[in-house]
């Protein structure tokens, strides 16, 4: 061995869609997981590929190329990809990987969430995945599927499943 000084780079999967439970999951991988010199791999699915954007043809079986955070940052990048990410989320971001000396990249995906951020995992290959909960009742989970339920039970690595705070209404 060389030393510590050429430990491998640990890859941290966090599935994205830009809603407030992925937030909620990436404050949580801030906080509790990541540390100087990690990826993060942000993984965003799109269910319904639009096919007028040329890099979906291109990229619909494999997923996207790899996005550095700076890149995809840019809308019109991101449009390319038909993902539509929110200020929020690109800023804490941002803050994240200058405060935790991290690299942060996107690879967007276009088919069944559960299935995708599956094959990603064995792809890229990540240490751990940490994915947020849409907190579905025990019907509409029996009904729709619970994309984190099916992840845990079939991933190749590490899931946390990171749930919203409950605010009272």
């Amino acid at each position: 061995m060389a030393g510590e000084a050429q430990a491998a780079v640990r890859w941290v999967g966090a599935a994205v869609d830009f809603s407030e439970g992925s937030r909620a999951a990436l404050r949580w991988a801030a906080d509790n997981l990541l540390r100087a010199g990690d990826h993060l791999v942000l993984l965003h699915v799109l269910k319904d590929p639009d096919y007028e954007q040329g890099e979906t043809l291109l990229w619909e079986a494999t997923g996207s190329p790899l996005i550095p955070l700076s890149d995809f940052s840019e809308p019109t990048i991101a449009k390319k990809y038909g993902a539509k990410p929110d200020a929020e989320t690109l800023d804490m971001l941002n803050t994240v990987a200058r405060q935790k000396e991290i690299v942060v990249v996107f690879k967007v995906l276009w088919g069944d969430p559960r299935e995708k951020l599956c094959q990603a995992i064995n792809e890229i290959p990540m240490s751990c995945l940490v994915i947020g909960s849409r907190g579905l009742g025990k019907l509409k989970r029996v009904l729709l599927g619970s994309v984190s339920d099916y992840v845990v039970n079939n991933a190749t690595c590490p899931v946390t499943v990171v749930k919203s705070a409950c605010t009272d209404g």
